[in-house]
């Protein structure tokens, strides 16, 4: 995720806060609906928050919450009371507030007067803008103060500001409202039994614009722009039954946020890339992206080939210490609007992300399974031979045959890889490693795109390219198993250090080498059996660090936690070298631990043993909704089904192994990329309706990446013995 110096650090909303989301707007506030300016709530609008205080009172007094409820991840209903000031402790005021967030907000607020008499009511909202940088405000260090001025403008409230030669502001529309500088007021006496509702919109302003898509309010038939969005994106993905519920509304829970999750490209419109995830990263990230788009490939295809354009578009050209870009490198993330000196690296693009680059590369492979026209992947195949260029030249820069990272400036991130806490590497006493510092999940990133590039070299005739990436591949393989393995432990290093010593901690980044295939098939069995283990598994998923180590503490951000996308990462890597029972362990646990998030994955959440304390306990800062949490149930369950897709091979593979308690299994509309079909799984028996022409159902798991190098290779030298 996002970078975590020694020096930086998310303040929490609070209890019960509520977090809304649509494309890169978000707006968090308490259980209530207000704001309150010393907390991160706000309401953001590309990364800038343009109301830091929004605080509702009636007849001065402040609204007790009763209950927030969010039907959709961009609207919540707040239902609550007014307090009684003569003792009684019943009140006969409720208000609700409906609110919805989009290019601006708009918050319909109704009150109810459930007594037996009129009931006079003066009600107030007082509004402010402070105008912060998302990072101002999630390092809690607010350090510009803008050149305000407030106007009252009919029934408007207009906020201008000024900061050297930027100009924002923000709209306040409350029609019927007393407006004056700080606050809308209105007056009306609440019949018995009677209510009293009004609308307020607010909408930003950019150079004195507005943004090119109002906020508007819902059409005639009751649907607002989001509304119409979303039902587009539901009509466009898969509809899943499940025979267990609490399954299938975790999944479609994973559906809304993902579609929520949704950015254009600014340059592009055309363009969907996947957010990494609320409040903080409504933006593109390099790693995250990839990964949510790469694991939502069976729901919307286009969402990866929107990420993988986007990150092309912004591929690394030149050497620049600051930011971190290097040619042929993968950011790991831009920023929308950003004053530079708040970003990391200084500037709007920061490159520090050891990961991003090959992975870039592996989600190409991955893509080029999908059914695009070769024409379409071919317009990506000079960005991933750059991505390996980089690998080559930039990314092993002594020559040992890692990839390494070592930040180029004090104001990077220290840790670059996805554990990028400044203290997620560590060896097994708790002593911190010293870059440079390769990661045994980023060799593991390297040999997949080093075979996902062959096999679209062997596809497209290029036989010497694929030779020698396959070549490549082979001896990172063998280097890795024979550098980073710990034969008196039984696992991996977690990475080598600067002087080349194994970091020996046990952590859950050797999860994801199994998925990747670099682990030998005699390590496997040991590497299972060490992620399953009492120290690893807290009942409800696989930790980020076991007990046993120095720096465990299962309320840390990456020491001892448990981070959904990881156990999903971990339990398809089990799968691969047949660890059945242990994935279906990890997939039921996560479900579970769903149960307690109301269907929704956090980002993280703490890794104490299930045995001790009965219920997930909530990481108090993470994301919600976040990309690749969302797409953890999606990619749980396909992985579970053994579904893949190989259309330029003509196959559709599935070997079913959900667990009995899931029950049975209906999907619709399953893109292909040549059509869309249904699938129905019964046990370990799976059927499909609607196959288009050209493609052939096969019981059994899809040829991995390195089984078609290797039948690839093998072909070509049977040709030339020929």
């Amino acid at each position: 995720m996002a970078g975590w110096n020694a020096d930086t650090a998310a303040g929490s909303p609070g209890t019960g806060a509520v977090t809304l989301v649509e494309g890169s707007s978000f707006c968090i506030s308490s259980p209530n609906g207000d704001m309150d300016p010393a907390l991160p709530h706000g309401l953001f609008v590309r990364d800038t928050r343009i109301i830091s205080s929004w605080s509702l009172t009636v007849n001065e007094l402040p609204l007790e919450p009763l209950v927030a409820g969010m039907e959709e991840p961009y609207r919540a209903q707040f239902v609550c009371r007014v307090p009684r000031t003569d003792g009684h402790a019943d009140s006969p005021l409720i208000v609700e507030r409906l609110r919805e967030v989009g290019a601006g907000m708009l918050e319909q607020i109704t009150i109810r007067n459930y007594s037996l008499e009129p009931f006079p009511c003066a009600i107030r909202l007082n509004a402010g803008a402070d105008f912060a940088d998302l990072f101002e405000v999630k390092e809690a260090r607010i350090q510009r103060r803008w050149d305000e001025s407030r106007h009252p403008e009919g029934g408007s409230l207009l906020i201008r500001a000024a900061w050297e030669d930027v100009r924002k502001g923000v709209d306040i529309e409350a029609a019927g409202a007393v407006v004056e500088a700080g606050s809308l007021t209105y007056r009306t006496v609440v019949a018995p039994h009677g209510h009293w509702t009004t609308t307020l919109t607010v909408v930003p302003t950019v150079e004195g614009k507005r943004p090119a898509t109002l906020f508007t309010r819902a059409n005639e038939d009751g649907l607002s722009p989001r509304d119409r969005r979303r039902q587009e994106w539901v009509a466009k993905i898969p509809a899943v039954r499940m025979g267990n519920r609490s399954v299938e509304r975790t999944l479609q829970r994973s559906y809304d946020d993902l579609g929520a999750l949704r950015i254009e490209d600014p340059d592009h419109p055309e363009r969907v890339v996947v957010a990494a995830g609320a409040p903080w990263f409504m933006t593109l990230f390099g790693r995250d992206s990839l990964w949510a788009s790469e694991m939502a490939l069976p729901v919307d295809p286009s969402l990866a080939l929107g990420t993988l354009k986007t990150l092309a578009d912004r591929q690394g050209i030149v050497v620049d210490p600051l930011s971190e870009e290097e040619p042929g490198k993968i950011l790991h993330e831009v920023r929308l609007d950003v004053t530079s000196g708040l970003a990391l690296g200084g500037k709007s693009a920061y490159y520090g992300s050891i990961d991003a680059t090959p992975l870039f590369v592996n989600t190409i492979g991955a893509l080029s399974r999908w059914g695009f026209a070769a024409d379409t992947i071919a317009t990506l195949l000079p960005h991933a031979d750059r991505a390996l260029a980089w690998i080559h030249d930039y990314g092993d820069k002594d020559g040992d045959g890692f990839v390494e990272y070592e930040r180029l400036n004090d104001r990077g991130l220290i840790n670059q890889g996805w554990k990028d806490s400044w203290d997620g590497i560590n060896f097994a006493d708790g002593t911190l490693a010293e870059p440079p510092i390769a990661l045994c999940e980023v060799q593991a990133y390297v040999y997949i795109a080093y075979l996902s590039r062959a096999w679209i070299a062997y596809d497209a005739g290029d036989e010497p390219l694929a030779a020698e990436l396959a070549e490549n591949a082979a001896r990172l393989k063998k280097q890795f198993n024979e550098q980073f393995w710990l034969p008196d432990r039984g696992y991996y290093a977690i990475a080598l250090d600067g002087k080349k010593r194994q970091v020996n901690a046990c952590a859950s980044n050797m999860g994801h080498c199994l998925w990747m295939g670099i682990v030998d098939t005699d390590k496997a069995p040991l590497v299972a059996e060490r992620l399953m283990s009492p120290e690893m598994f807290s009942g409800w998923g696989v930790r980020t660090l076991a007990t046993d180590m120095g720096a465990y503490n299962p309320a840390s951000y990456h020491n001892g936690s448990v981070w959904p996308h990881d156990n999903a990462i971990i339990a398809t890597g089990l799968l691969r070298y047949g660890f059945v029972a242990e994935a279906q362990r990890i997939a039921t646990a996560l479900f579970e631990a769903a149960e307690y998030f109301n269907g929704r994955l956090p980002e993280l959440f703490c890794g104490f043993s299930r045995e001790e304390v009965p219920q997930p306990v909530p990481y108090p800062t993470a994301c919600s909704p976040q990309a690749w949490a969302a797409t953890t149930p999606i990619h749980l369950v396909m992985s579970l089904l053994r579904y893949d897709a190989h259309v330029s091979r003509g196959g559709l593979w599935m070997d079913p192994v959900v667990p009995e308690s899931f029950g049975d299994l209906h999907i619709s509309n399953a893109p292909t990329g040549r059509g869309p079909i249904t699938i129905d799984v019964t046990g370990s028996m799976a059927k499909v309706r609607g196959l288009p022409e050209g493609l052939t159902f096969q019981h059994g798991h899809r040829p991995w990446m390195s089984e078609l190098v290797e039948q690839a290779r093998l072909s070509r030298e049977a040709r030339q013995d020929g």
